[in-house]
């Protein structure tokens, strides 16, 4: 072997060795994903991360309770009526406890299950505190002492 085909290999070693760093400096410097919440209606899903979290088991504050609620950043979904909305939250939500809020409002009792239904004409119904033909959703993770995440959907009404 000569000495130029050493150093070319050299070379290709110190620079796969930096891709790899490289890759592992990227990789710790991400956020970890917060856990998932879903809503299904009938053959549609949409899925989102929280939009405030706090993975360290503290409660959020007020004013970021506050703040996410307003969040319009959010994921979208039709739904009729007539159709069963499926909630469902990944463990770690379900383990502290979650509730289903309606234009900030809880709508039902906190669940520790994973999965929760619902009707979907409850979402458009004056009763329940809506209003026209879009309603805004969320999944608050804790009870209202400590809240440590808030997920929210906007339903849009598809009749």
């Amino acid at each position: 072997m000569t000495s130029l085909q050493s150093a070319v290999r050299r070379r290709r070693a110190v620079a796969a060795a930096g891709a790899v760093s490289a890759g592992l400096l990227l990789l710790s410097a991400c956020d970890k994903p917060t856990p998932r919440a879903t809503i299904t209606v009938g053959k549609d899903s949409v899925s989102s991360e929280a939009s405030c979290y706090n993975d360290d088991d503290k409660a959020l504050s007020t004013s970021e309770l506050q703040s996410c609620i307003k969040d319009k950043d959010i994921e979208s979904i039709k739904v009729d009526p007539d159709a069963t909305v499926r909630f469902g939250v990944d463990p770690d939500i379900a383990d502290k406890g979650w509730t289903i809020l309606m234009n900030g409002q809880p709508l039902v009792e906190s669940s520790t299950k994973t999965y929760r239904t619902i009707p979907g004409s409850v979402f458009f119904n004056a009763q329940y505190g809506a209003s026209g033909d879009s309603t805004k959703v969320s999944i608050q993770e804790g009870d209202d002492k400590k809240v440590t995440g808030l997920w929210n959907f906007t339903f849009k009404k598809d009749s």
